[in-house]
């Protein structure tokens, strides 16, 4: 079977490649294809390399695998260019927020009312959308047919920023919209039997529709709230049916989901303390400061155990990936969020949930798909400009991407008052990058209101420009 060719840029995320490369084993109509894994980590892209080579001999499927540390190698000719890199890394960020917490920003400088995801950058990452910029130009350049999608954050400011200035195909993807799914579990329905609709922008999306047997459902959830006072979250991302997120549908008069909850208001934020009343004990949600270093600490233990799992593979390319994990387990060498994630890669009746391959096979064999997507607002949410990417559920097929109505509509709370204000800073950080007006970013930090003085503005902003990963960013503002 002719295949096609898959460039997927930032592949060292482990898990995440390992995911994709799964899906594509489970999708028999994509055999054939060609998938270009690139990372500048060569230990971790070897490592990806050998993981995603022994998924393949386990399903039998027919993938050839390219590693490359080379940007326009993995785009060159690729039919689809998956961009999942963050540059400079989880490094760099906690950098950035050093600096803006040592002037008084609380949890940094990018941390802003309705933004406040710990690794959605806006302001300090020149360098993250510079690069996907760079990657959509090349697309543009060696392979004008080819998909973008976008799955690195800031996802909203990306989509835009490219679909606004480079004639390319592209989309944005995300998991935020599978918070429907824990509302549906908590209140026991019948998945099959219920019918919802998010929309919004990436990370600030609501439930507009959720009906269900053909009747709202939404009175079963005010009665499930009314039924539920405790709130004992799981772990610091365990936060769909938190305090926030029903006070936030209390305020907004539709329910907030998936990373919704986490940007919100200052009213939730301004402590640590705050966050633990709205977000729930011990950890005050996952963008506190023990909820990201539990996150941090948890994807230092998983990098770990793919660095020892990928040995044990090296170690024995005779054996099965399916026999090595039965081994690894009974060693006690894998436990807790690895053993479930390679036990779904395994299993082959079962999809990992990212939206990327049931995409690309949509696209490319007409096996229609039902997806959240960010794409460009073309008269979809009326109540918005149209040169915003908008976050929406849209149908697939070989002819392309089909948004679905958006009934009810999004009503004039969530319109003006959290949806507008969120737009305008992904406006300003978008123009402050185009122009490279560092006025725009000044007034960026001048609105917040953590500010107290305009020196304080400066002198964060100097200090950030000043680390020698920002030496391009410097130039860029400082010209």
């Amino acid at each position: 079977m002719m295949g096609i060719k898959i460039g997927i840029i930032g592949a060292g995320s482990a898990v995440f490649s390992m995911r994709l490369v799964a899906d594509i084993c489970k999708t028999p109509k994509l055999n054939g294809s060609t998938i270009v894994l690139m990372d500048i980590d060569e230990e971790r892209l070897n490592a990806v390399h050998l993981l995603a080579s022994k998924i393949v001999e386990e399903f039998g499927s027919d993938i050839k695998f390219i590693k490359t540390t080379n940007l326009e190698e993995t785009i060159k000719d690729s039919d689809f260019v998956i961009n999942t890199a963050m540059v400079g890394g989880h490094e760099y960020l906690e950098k950035a927020r050093a600096i803006g917490e040592k002037y008084g920003y609380y949890r940094g400088i990018d941390t802003q009312e309705f933004n406040m995801v710990s690794d959605y950058y806006t302001i300090s990452n020149f360098n993250q959308l510079n690069f996907a910029f760079n990657v959509a130009k090349l697309i543009e350049k060696l392979s004008p047919n080819a998909w973008l999608i976008q799955g690195a954050n800031p996802v909203f400011e990306i989509t835009t920023l490219i679909s606004r200035e480079i004639p390319i195909k592209m989309i944005g993807v995300c998991h935020g919209h599978y918070g429907v799914m824990e509302i549906i579990e908590k209140l026991g329905l019948d998945y099959n039997l219920v019918d919802w609709q998010v929309a919004g922008f990436n990370h600030a999306i609501c439930l507009n529709k959720f009906e269900y047997n053909g009747e709202d459902a939404y009175p079963l959830l005010d009665k499930w709230i009314d039924e539920n006072k405790e709130f004992k979250p799981r772990d610091p991302f365990n936060d769909q049916l938190s305090p926030a997120a029903i006070d936030m549908y209390k305020f907004y008069k539709m329910f907030p989901i998936g990373d919704t909850v986490r940007n919100s208001s200052w009213k939730y934020h301004y402590n640590l303390e705050e966050k633990k009343k709205w977000y729930g004990y011990p950890w005050g949600g996952a963008d506190s400061e023990i909820g990201w270093k539990w996150y941090q600490n948890m994807l230092s233990e998983v990098t770990n155990i793919i660095k020892g799992f990928a040995k044990l593979v090296y170690e024995n390319k005779d054996k099965k990936l399916s026999e090595l994990f039965e081994n690894a387990l009974t060693g006690n060498n894998l436990e807790g969020h690895f053993e479930e994630e390679i036990r779904k890669i395994l299993d082959p009746n079962q999809l990992s949930g990212e939206q990327h391959i049931p995409f690309i096979n949509a696209i490319v064999n007409d096996e229609k798909a039902k997806l959240v997507l960010n794409i460009m607002n073309t008269n979809i949410i009326n109540e918005l400009p149209g040169d915003v990417a908008v976050e929406v559920p849209v149908l697939v097929d070989k002819n392309g991407i089909h948004p679905e109505e958006i009934y009810p509509k999004l009503n004039k709370r969530i319109v003006r008052y959290y949806l507008y204000p969120r737009m305008i800073r992904m406006d300003m950080a978008l123009e402050a990058f185009l122009t490279g007006d560092v006025k725009l970013l000044e007034e960026f930090l001048i609105r917040d209101r953590r500010t107290t003085s305009y020196s304080q503005v400066k002198n964060v902003l100097e200090e950030l420009m000043n680390l020698p990963e920002n030496q391009e960013m410097k130039k860029h503002y400082m010209k």
